[in-house]
This record gives structure tokens, C-alpha cells and sequence, in this order.
């Protein structure tokens, strides 16, 4: 059975991801991993850890604090503003984010001989992030394989979906992992 790796932080989003990856991968097949970049939310990293626990999914947190910034995800700042550098984004972007954190799963997958990544980036719902965008993600696939000599498939279960459609979507996979 083939094996994948998600790209975990404990928002809804990306739990959603990891139950759609569950289910379409098995259990014993999923490698969860979170980024702790000196977000301002670590609860997150925090909520990831006890549903990974809950799921029986191996969680691991890669420290890339330092490398990431100028976003009101990392900084003090006005969530209501817009970005510092580029007004047409919201001050939540946080540049090079998703493009880090693929490459690192990549790398860490490569090691795992795992081919497959899940993220919850989502084009429909993607407030302006140019990172969040289908072709971002096809760009990736081809830069990684061509990187490390490889064929890797991002996953994007949540790529055309509205905000109601990803709740929809994970209530019906949360059905699939209630503890009894």
C-alpha cells in the first residue's frame, strides 16, 4: 500500500486533509507533519499533536522558526490590513510559506520513500495567497521531481472546495474515525 505524507498544522483545514488522506491511504500509511515557523498560533501545533494521537498518526514538527516573517501570522499587525510589501495580499501572507513547506515534505518524504503529499491549500477559498493557486501547486510537483529525481503527487482535497464544502466534506470523513 502506498504511504503518504500530510502536511499538518491542527486547523480544521488541514485535519480535514488528514482524514481524507486516512481514508484514501489507511491507517498505518499516513505521516503527519507540522512546521513551527514563530507563528502566533501555536495552539495549533498543540491541537495537531492530540489529533494525530487520536488517529494513531505519527506527528512530526519541523522548527523553520527564523525563516519566515512579515505576515500578521508572525508578527504583531493588523489582520485587517493589508500586506506590508504587496497591497493587493492580505497582511496574512506569509511569503515562501507553502513553497517551503512542500520542499520539506518533499525532502522528508524522499528519505520515508514516500511519494504522495496532502495539503489543505485551497484555491477557491484562498484569500489572494498566490501559493494556494492550482498552478502553484502543478509548478511544485514538476520543481520537486525534477529537484530530486522523482515523481511526487501533491494532493489537494480541498483545492475547489467553498468553506462550506470543506465542512461538509469533513463531517463526513470525521464519521470515519469517531472513537468509540
Amino acid at each position: 500500500m502506498k504511504k503518504a505524507v500530510v502536511l499538518f498544522s491542527g486547523g480544521q483545514d488541514s485535519t480535514t486533509c488528514l482524514f481524507w488522506a486516512l481514508k484514501k491511504f489507511g491507517t498505518g500509511n499516513v505521516i503527519a507533519i507540522g512546521f513551527d515557523y514563530g507563528q502566533k498560533h501555536k495552539v495549533e501545533l498543540e491541537q495537531a499533536k492530540k489529533i494525530a494521537e487520536l488517529v494513531s498518526v505519527d506527528y512530526r514538527v519541523f522548527s523553520t522558526e527564523g525563516l519566515l516573517g512579515g505576515s500578521s501570522l508572525t508578527e504583531h499587525g493588523d489582520t485587517n490590513e493589508p500586506h506590508k510589501v504587496n497591497s493587493n495580499l492580505p497582511s496574512s501572507f506569509t511569503a515562501g510559506r507553502n513553497m517551503l513547506f512542500l520542499t520539506i515534505a518533499a525532502q522528508f518524504a524522499y528519505e520515508e520513500g514516500i511519494r504522495d503529499i496532502v495539503t489543505g491549500v485551497c484555491q477557491t477559498d484562498y484569500s489572494g495567497y498566490p501559493d494556494c493557486r492550482r498552478n502553484f501547486i502543478n509548478s511544485m510537483e514538476v520543481s520537486l521531481g525534477l529537484a530530486m529525481d522523482t515523481d511526487f503527487r501533491i494532493y489537494t482535497p480541498l483545492m475547489y472546495l467553498t468553506k462550506a464544502g470543506t465542512w461538509g466534506l469533513a463531517n463526513e470523513l470525521s464519521d470515519l474515525h469517531q472513537k468509540d
